[in-house]
């Protein structure tokens, strides 16, 4: 018996830049990481400059005459375009090219639906598409017709493109329901959190910047990595030690990326948010990727909308075994391969150095009869080594200010 394998998808990537726009390269490059993540074997990709899109077919007539010939001559399945398409657009590309049209945006979706795990994150997933394909239940001959499926029609929502409009919306304000539900769980749950005197870290960063690489060098677990988008989607919170018994948490999350779908910001706003009530955030930066620096900025404006900006910040910029040079534009930061074999050991202490820096410094004295109590002082404290056999042990160290009621015991 033999085993059939299942062919990629020969897609085609097309992009418009008008004269306003910027790093249209960078932008394709991405585009060609993301269909290929999503399964696509790409063949080859276009780029128009206009002052305008065209509000018909996207791009102009003569060059969607040249795509309909290369679609043709290469066995082209899918064209995949790098801007968000109208219905109308979408379904006039679909008429001309004879083939399935996806924008950016369905990609990323698409992406999504694969990569969602956990009960919330195939929520979150199903009404993001079910939002974006509302508008587009009408009219999208070629798209409505296709039974096959594949990249663009995974995930939760592939069965609901047959349904009329009452029945999406019934299901977006079921999801919707379903989400404030869980939105009031974590909130309960996040409160708890906060109460905890832990220490609290959060893994924020482009996609693929190796965000899953550090949280397992510093967890000693396996959490899922690889070198592709969006490898991790749902949030994973994991207990740490920094320094001797000193705790923390370190919880990663969905990497950023350029023109995120607005529908995907508003579907995971409480995923995200769990990094909004951290005390440190470690902010991941592939070194190796030559728009490193325009991917921090897209990470920062989303810092900012987010209202997350004012967390204390510590740079990682991680593949530095692939860098010759780098020259770095956030502070404070550190430069490490996350797989170099002292890594690790060089990342705990500029986390426990920053930690430092936002903690206040203490001395204490403590009689030996009291020194058990150091024990659960150093689960929120960050203590200077000690001799331990004195009568009347001085102990210096630094702590949160949160945390420094904790002191008050050891001066009754």
């Amino acid at each position: 018996m033999f085993e059939t394998q299942k062919e990629e998808e020969r897609v085609l990537l097309l992009g418009v830049t008008l004269p306003e726009q910027e790093n249209s390269d960078m932008s394709m490059a991405e585009l060609e990481s993301l269909a290929k993540t999503a399964g696509a074997k790409v063949i080859d990709g276009f780029v128009q400059n206009r002052e305008r899109y065209d509000s018909k077919t996207f791009i102009g007539s003569g060059k969607l005459q040249e795509v309909a010939q290369i679609v043709d001559s290469e066995e082209i399945d899918t064209v995949i375009v790098n801007n968000r398409l109208t219905p109308r657009q979408n379904t006039n590309l679909e008429q001309a090219l004879g083939v399935k049209v996806i924008d950016r945006m369905q990609l990323i979706l698409d992406i999504f639906a694969m990569r969602a795990r956990s009960h919330e994150g195939k929520l979150q997933v199903h009404l993001a598409q079910l939002k974006y394909m509302l508008p587009r239940l009408v009219g999208q001959g070629v798209m409505l017709s296709r039974q096959a499926g594949g990249i663009g029609s995974r995930g939760p929502g592939e069965s609901q493109l047959e349904l009329n409009r009452r029945s999406i919306r019934q299901q977006i304000t079921d999801i919707e329901r379903q989400l404030k539900q869980v939105a009031k769980n974590r909130a309960t749950s996040r409160e708890k959190r906060l109460d905890d005197s832990t220490f609290k870290i959060g893994l924020i960063g482009y996609t693929n910047a190796g965000k899953s690489t550090i949280m397992n060098a510093l967890t000693d677990n396996k959490q899922y990595e690889a070198d592709e988008l969006f490898a991790t989607l749902d949030a994973t919170t994991k207990q740490i030690y920094l320094a001797e018994h000193f705790q923390a948490t370190l919880t990663d999350t969905v990497g950023f990326i350029q023109d995120l779908p607005t529908e995907l910001v508003a579907a995971f706003k409480s995923t995200l948010e769990e990094s909004r009530y951290v005390d440190l955030l470690l902010h991941v930066i592939d070194a190796s990727d030559p728009n490193h620096a325009e991917q921090e900025k897209v990470v920062l404006n989303l810092l900012d909308e987010l209202d997350m900006s004012n967390i204390p910040r510590l740079a990682i910029y991680n593949k530095m075994d692939k860098v010759e040079s780098l020259t770095a534009t956030t502070f404070p930061n550190i430069r490490l391969s996350a797989k170099g074999k002292n890594s690790k050991q060089a990342l705990r202490r500029l986390i426990v150095d920053q930690i430092r820096e936002q903690f206040e410094p203490f001395t204490i004295k403590v009689n030996s009869s009291e020194l058990y109590k150091l024990y659960q002082l150093q689960k929120v404290a960050l203590l200077e080594p000690f001799d331990g056999t004195q009568d009347i042990e001085e102990v210096s160290g630094y702590i949160s200010p949160k945390n420094k009621w904790r002191l008050d015991t050891f001066y009754d």
